[in-house]
């Protein structure tokens, strides 16, 4: 019979007790510090606990915790935009109302979106009955003038440009229960695709992703220094393209947005479209449209397209139109090859056509939905010619095949299963992924179209380094972008097909895909108007853009152009397919019209950039070419600013300034959970499907027998934070989770049986 020793049965001794009980608590405590460490991190000037709800206090506003625990409304805006089209130009007023309910002074900075190609030529602001003027200054001159006057307590506002799309306004000096008015305008020339005339007013500006600067190793011992690190930042101003975002889930929609759109198309009307937005449409007589929102203002989270076309059975394929500004003529010319001609000299030629999809966190929600149908159409629509090849990119990439493939049964049924697959998450690396797509093993010389379809939303800051890596590798490809859902970066859609030579395609929403995709098709598989030039008769000109570039079905070529008499005739030349193409236009035919030379010099203002990107023009020349239009045209421009002084002190001597960072609305149909980030998930990939590191990494084959774990980026989007202990209160809870374990086996050794 076996006995049990009493110690079996007996409690712990008191010093073990003791032991158990400290070792227990260091490792809470640890474990407490973790947790507080890693909990999501709030601003210290707006918390995201204290936004408003829905109902807490109206539509568009906030609440704001101050030092002392008490809720206050915060600074308020509201959006009037008022666009008149007349013929092949739109002139926008946009009225930013600001409105402090608070007791104290506020200083206001937002981050709103323009059109890209829209000349900002004017700045008013108002407060009460008063009304100053901006002016047009060097941009770092402009800020001195803000600033002083910020300091003086003089109220002032203060455009700057961000992006050719991305503009912000500060509005210095707002009092308690105060309202400024901030108004400014812009012209753009009428976007026009076939028969069909459209115009887009974004109204929010989507989230950008990033990348994290560089920093590498640099050796200085050549002045004695030794080594040391060199960080380079791709995007510098990432803090001034990143505004707050509000999560739609927790907060009530802000800016509050009236649209006014006074349509005079110049030509008898057949449809008028509102394709976002339902609206309301008047028509006081055949050639002119009145529309408005139907229901009052909107929340501003996605842009405004309105698409017009004529009730004539062809719609105009010329039109000619100038200005006389000075000691000078200016004029505008849209010109449109027959698409009759194109399909007469149509002859197929094999393609090699890669397509990239953007599966990003910013690709969350319905956006993921149209980029993969899109996708999925247009794999339906290669010919067995074609070879083809996916690439899809979020912080990582994956290439489906080594090489384009054939247009096969197979291959396709292979890549569509490839894309259903797709979820959005992760950040948005998208320059390996360009590379990916650029890199030609066929080289120049090869035979046959190399088109390479890009489909993202382009919501990254470091557009540059996209530019940069397309004028080194585009060789003999063309590049389409399609850019997807509700708020796209046109800016990049726009310069990276004109460094491409190809096209840009917008598709908003999920009834769009057809179209549009057809549309895109349409141009793929026709021959582009190729080796155009544009030359004036009888008159000295200056045309933009500098170098005209290829069409492709229903597209028009844009010209503006500064002419020393208007005399003569423009004739424009090129090739469709192997066939020449020719058209004269004489300019007494021109109609008379207005904005013309703003137009001329924003395109001059690009062309300068682009002649920088493409090193045909160094930095220098070209900053000095964009100062010396935008001074002489009162442009603002990445060199100049709008500034608006009022000469009256307002805010009290000690007064203080308290700045609020404006919030924007998450754009509709984007998903707030993939932009701050999921836990891993497995996605399925096809099987032996190329596996490309953004990194640079190697090459590596996945077997579709063991899922891919795709790991979201860090910060995929910048929300609204500001520096906090966090680092410190993670460091803290491990040190003292080590200390717990080296605490607890040293007493265990001590406390062992000897």
């Amino acid at each position: 019979m076996t006995t049990c020793h009493a110690c079996c049965v007996q409690p712990p001794p008191p010093e073990r007790l003791l032991w158990l009980h400290r070792s227990v608590a260091a490792i809470l405590a640890g474990l407490a510090a973790f947790f507080v460490a890693v909990q999501p991190i709030r601003s210290a000037e707006t918390p995201a606990a204290s936004l408003a709800r829905p109902g807490d206090v109206g539509s568009g506003a906030l609440l704001i915790r101050g030092d002392d625990g008490i809720d206050t409304e915060a600074t308020r805006l509201g959006t009037d935009a008022d666009l008149t089209v007349s013929g092949p130009t739109v002139r926008a007023r946009i009225t930013q109302v600001f409105k402090n309910p608070t007791s104290g002074w506020v200083e206001a900075r937002y981050v709103y979106p323009l059109p890209e190609g829209g000349a900002v030529d004017k700045l008013k602001m108002i407060v009460g009955g008063r009304v100053i003027v901006g002016d047009i200054k060097e941009r770092h001159e402009a800020r001195a003038i803000y600033q002083q006057a910020k300091s003086d307590g003089r109220k002032a506002a203060l455009i700057e440009q961000e992006r050719p799309n991305i503009f912000s306004n500060s509005v210095a000096n707002i009092g308690p229960g105060e309202t400024v008015l901030v108004q400014i305008e812009y012209q753009e020339p009428v976007h026009q695709s076939g028969g069909e005339f459209s115009l887009r007013l974004p109204l929010v500006v989507g989230p950008r992703y990033s990348p994290a600067p560089l920093v590498q190793s640099v050796d200085l011992r050549a002045d004695g220094s030794g080594w040391g690190a060199a960080t380079t930042d791709p995007v510098p101003d990432r803090d001034r393209i990143s505004p707050p975002l509000l999560d739609p889930a927790a907060n009530a929609p802000v800016n509050p947005t009236t649209i006014t759109v006074r349509l005079q198309a110049g030509f008898p009307l057949k449809e008028v479209r509102s394709h976002h937005h339902q609206v309301v449409i008047e028509a006081p007589d055949d050639a002119t449209r009145i529309v408005r929102l139907a229901e009052g203002p909107v929340p501003a989270d996605r842009d405004f397209e309105l698409t017009w076309t004529s009730a004539a059975a062809r719609a105009p394929s010329v039109g000619l139109f100038h200005e006389h500004v000075g000691d000078a003529d200016y004029v505008l010319a849209f010109v449109t090859p027959p698409a009759a001609e194109q399909a007469a000299s149509a002859q197929p030629l094999p393609r090699e056509v890669i397509f990239v999809i953007d599966n990003s966190g910013s690709m969350g929600g319905t956006s993921i939905i149209q980029a993969k149908a899109s996708l999925v159409y247009a794999l339906g629509r290669l010919n067995a010619a074609d070879r083809f090849n996916v690439i899809r990119f979020d912080h990582t990439m994956d290439q489906l095949f080594p090489a384009a493939v054939p247009a096969d049964a197979v291959h396709l049924a292979r890549a569509k299963s490839f894309v259903e697959a797709l979820q959005a998450a992760g950040g948005t690396e998208m320059v390996p992924a360009m590379r990916a797509a650029l890199t030609d093993r066929a080289g120049d010389d090869a035979s046959g179209l190399r088109q390479v379809v890009f489909l993202t939303d382009g919501a990254i800051g470091n557009e540059q380094q996209l530019f940069d890596t397309i004028t080194q590798m585009r060789g003999r490809s063309r590049i389409f972008m399609v850019g997807i859902g509700s708020a796209p970066n046109t800016y990049l859609m726009t310069r990276a097909a004109e460094l491409g030579r190809g096209a840009f395609t917008h598709i908003g929403s999920v009834d769009q895909v057809e179209e549009r995709m057809r549309g895109l098709f349409a141009r793929l598989e026709n021959p582009a108007v190729t080796s155009l030039s544009a030359k004036f008769s009888e008159a000295a000109a200056d045309v933009a853009p500098a170098i005209l570039p290829d069409l492709y079905r229903d597209e028009p070529l844009v010209l503006a152009a500064r002419l020393d008499r208007l005399a003569g005739s423009l004739e424009v030349k090129g090739r469709i397919g192997d066939r020449p193409w020719r058209v004269s236009l004489p300019l007494a035919s021109a109609a008379e019209g207005k904005g013309f030379s703003k137009l001329w010099a924003r395109r001059k203002i690009t062309d300068a950039e682009i002649a920088r990107t493409l090193r045909q023009a160094s930095p220098e020349d070209a900053d000095r070419t964009i100062l010396a239009l935008a001074l002489e045209h009162q442009l603002v421009s990445r060199l100049t600013s709008l500034v608006a002084v009022d000469a009256t002190p307002s805010r009290p001597d000690g007064a203080p300034l308290k700045l609020a960072e404006l919030p924007i609305n998450l754009p509709a149909g984007w998903d707030y959970a993939k932009l701050v980030g999921e836990p891993p998930r497995a996605v399925p990939q096809p099987p032996l499907v190329e596996q490309r590191r953004a990194n640079g990494g190697g090459i590596q084959l996945a077997d579709a027998r063991r899922p891919t774990v795709s790991m979201p980026a860090p910060s995929p989007v910048k929300l609204p934070q500001t520096a906090t202990d966090a680092d410190l209160k993670l460091l803290f809870g491990t040190m003292l989770l080590a200390f717990g374990t080296m605490f607890m086996m040293v007493t265990r050794r001590r406390l062992a049986p000897r």
